[in-house]
């Protein structure tokens, strides 16, 4: 049975995400979008969610940021129920969707104040407005309206926003979708700061090469379900040990030299050989002794991109 990380700890205060058996069913009869899912971000932990568009990780975040009702299970922001304490859970997080729904007609800097009015920062508010604006990399086009900004300005500007309260916990949905190159480094560096800061992260994105480069942690989500939680340990040979090995007059005898070491997959002169775990020197060393020149040989490891759709079958229909 699932114990909260707060209980496990004595029952003091500890400062995380946590989804309890979080269930979600948009209409009677149909398949729920999100099913038991059990999981935790915590201190310092970023956490990236990995899925095919309709997984349910849209479905997830918005039940954490509180805009939309579970069916049934929990989430937590430090401990304050999302449904039973919203104003309290809401406090503790920012929420940057993936599509933000601004009035295109309104200058940043009048929105920005309007979203700083809801955590009541008072004399400090077109402070703390500018000190955003300069972060996110939009000094100077602070007057212009939300339409002249590029879809990226327009992501950078969300970004903004949840940044006005400087919350503990942050959710954080395809945020890399339409970002222009400025605002990815601007996020990779915001989410370093955050864990530095012991503050919890949890985003999605499609990007699963940056998930791999930020995540301490990545949850895959497949129709609904959690099939697969990956520690920062398990990222390292996500896939499997490999060997990549270029030869250059490949042929049948190299080939079949090569599947006695493991599984082979060969792209006319280059052969990847899966489970391989040996010294790759030493397997040059016998093509070599075959007659086989080889021109390249290295430890490789399958990506994250390649575990994940193994893991769900490359048809998405499941492994």
């Amino acid at each position: 049975m699932y114990t909260p990380l707060a209980l496990q700890h004595g029952g003091y205060e500890v400062r995380l995400i946590t989804f309890q058996a979080l269930t979600k069913v948009y209409a009677k009869g149909k398949v729920p979008a999100i099913d038991d899912a059990t999981f935790e971000v915590n201190d310092g932990e970023t956490v990236g969610f990995v899925g095919l568009n309709g997984a349910g990780k849209t479905t997830t975040i918005k039940i954490a940021a509180g805009v939309l009702l579970p069916t049934a299970g929990t989430v937590a922001i430090d401990g304050h129920d999302i449904v039973k304490d919203k104003v309290a859970a809401s406090k503790a997080s920012g929420w940057v969707p993936e599509f933000p729904n601004f009035d295109m007609g309104t200058r940043a800097s009048s929105l920005m104040k309007y979203y700083a009015g809801f955590y009541k920062l008072g004399s400090s508010t077109d402070a703390r407005c500018t000190e955003v604006f300069n972060a996110v990399g939009l000094k100077g086009s602070e007057g212009k309206k939300l339409k002249e900004y590029s879809q990226g300005m327009k992501k950078r500007f969300s970004l903004g926003v949840s940044l006005l309260s400087n919350p503990h916990n942050v959710l954080f949905d395809e945020v890399l979708n339409g970002l222009d190159p400025e605002g990815i480094a601007y996020f990779r560096q915001l989410v370093l700061d955050y864990k530095k800061d012991g503050k919890a992260v949890f985003f999605s994105s499609h990007l699963l090469s940056e998930v791999e480069a930020l995540a301490d942690k990545i949850v895959v989500v497949h129709k609904g379900k959690i099939i697969k939680v990956l520690q920062r340990q398990e990222l390292a040979v996500v896939g499997g040990e490999a060997m990549r090995i270029v030869i250059a007059n490949m042929g049948d005898k190299a080939v079949a030299y090569l599947k006695t070491l493991g599984q082979v997959a060969v792209d006319g002169n280059v052969a990847v050989v899966k489970g391989y775990s040996g010294e790759p020197m030493a397997a040059s060393m016998e093509l070599t002794k075959m007659g086989f020149t080889v021109s390249e040989f290295a430890r490789v490891n399958e990506s994250l991109e390649e575990y994940f759709f193994k893991l769900i079958g490359k048809d998405g229909g499941g492994a």
